[in-house]
């Protein structure tokens, strides 16, 4: 069982984030919005809800598309990829609660381009722990979090919808 620390303040963390996407996403068009399951997603939702972009909202899974599939297997909460709208020449913005490794990221933007060619993607996180495999940066993100390698951040969605972020330590 993982131990918790304490929670950072990840309502306040998702104010800024908001804040530095309204800002970058001013003056551009044929803006959607996708996240990746599952805290992306709920980064997501409420992205598109307070920019006024619902009808432009999408969601991915990228279980199938990382590259250590094979070695992990299938996890056993697959949610399906919905993206309701043309991703021809669409400014998309990709939602992930924590970028980390970068894997995720390219396995989330390989899923985008079975969906069609965006004209481009911007990258939001609500927290970067640092640590890339690969060169992936976000354009958006609300706190850089430096933590040991056994360490993780986790967000959760409360029934009320706010939502908290707490490190923990993986005692696997």
């Amino acid at each position: 069982m993982p131990t918790t620390h304490p929670q950072f303040d990840a309502e306040a963390l998702y104010r800024d984030l908001l804040a530095q996407v309204r800002a970058g996403l001013h003056g551009v068009d044929d803006v959607a919005i996708v996240g990746i399951h599952s805290g992306g997603a709920w980064l997501a939702q409420r992205l598109a809800a307070d920019l006024g972009l619902t009808a432009r909202l999408g969601s991915i899974d990228v279980s199938f598309y990382r590259d250590d599939y094979a070695r992990k297997g299938l996890h056993p909460d697959v949610k399906p990829t919905h993206i309701g709208f043309n991703v021809d020449g669409a400014a998309i913005v990709l939602v992930d609660d924590v970028l980390y490794t970068g894997r995720t990221t390219r396995a989330a933007i390989n899923v985008l381009f079975d969906y069609g060619r965006p004209a481009r993607i911007m990258l939001a996180a609500l927290a970067d722990r640092a640590g890339r495999e690969l060169p992936v940066a976000a354009d958006f993100v609300a706190a850089h979090v430096a933590l040991l390698p056994a360490q993780s951040l986790s967000l959760q969605r409360g029934d009320d919808g706010l939502l908290s972020l707490t490190i923990e330590d993986d005692h696997a």
